[in-house]
């Protein structure tokens, strides 16, 4: 992790100016190239996040793979989750929530309760994502994300490179500025395996209780968390700059 503010700056510099002119793929490489053992990538075995892992498997880019299994996640991402390791014969690092407080939310409140309200909401995401999130980042210093500025009106201004103050780690979003034809049209070169669930009108995947599939015309986050009445949806692993001096 970074600790001075002169690295962070220093850091940040660097890649910036030698990624702005890469290709995603370029970019992953230069990365695991020039900074061995401090990358690290988070799946969540979506579309988005299969196509990162395809391209850090064709290249045989030395980056970490990880992922927060919260318990809650739909047989249909255990599935991607094992077709994933059969094709690019990856390790992904499995995290999950501690047990001792998990428990006492669930005996607490119900298995259930973040139906109830958007606070015991926030509390079960931070509980199932994250906390495991935290000790998954412990020891890099550069976190690669599978985002796309289209998938939350919050991502408009989110910058290819940036600095995650909770965390206190680089951000790389190689996708940001893919459109949706270009991520699926990757997945059908290349034959990636993604979630089926994508087929069935589920755009944003997370855990099973919490997503739902969408309508035609709706927002690309309005099955998730779909219950609540809030334009910014977000579980706290991805909390952009701009957002944390707004809130």
């Amino acid at each position: 992790m970074i600790n001075r503010e002169t690295d962070i700056v220093l850091l940040q510099e660097e890649i910036v100016k030698n990624v702005s002119a890469l290709t995603a793929e370029a970019a992953i490489v230069y990365l695991a190239n020039n900074f061995a053992g401090k990358v690290v990538f988070s799946t969540s075995f979506g579309i988005e996040d299969q196509v990162v892992t395809a391209m850090i498997a064709a290249e045989k880019a030395s980056i970490d793979i990880f992922t927060l299994d919260t318990g809650r996640m739909f047989a249909e991402t255990y599935s991607t989750w094992s077709r994933t390791i059969e094709k690019y014969a990856v390790k992904i690092f499995a995290y999950y929530p501690e047990e001792k407080t998990l428990q006492e939310f669930v005996t607490t409140h119900g298995p259930n309760s973040f139906y109830e309200a958007v606070e015991l909401r926030k509390q079960c995401c931070f509980l199932r994502k994250v906390v495991p999130l935290k000790k998954a980042l412990a020891n890099y210093s550069i976190w690669i994300t599978g985002i796309r500025a289209a998938q939350s009106n919050n991502r408009d201004d989110m910058p290819i490179v940036e600095w995650d103050e909770v965390n206190r780690i680089i951000k790389f979003h190689p996708l940001l500025h893919w459109p949706f034809e270009d991520v699926t049209a990757y997945v059908k070169k290349y034959e990636v395996p993604y979630n089926p669930l994508h087929d069935k009108g589920f755009v944003s995947i997370g855990c099973a209780p919490c997503t739902r599939a969408i309508k035609a015309g709706e927002d690309f986050r309005a099955g998730r968390w779909w219950w609540e009445d809030n334009s910014k949806k977000e579980c706290g692993l991805h909390i952009h700059t701009n957002e944390e001096k707004t809130n």
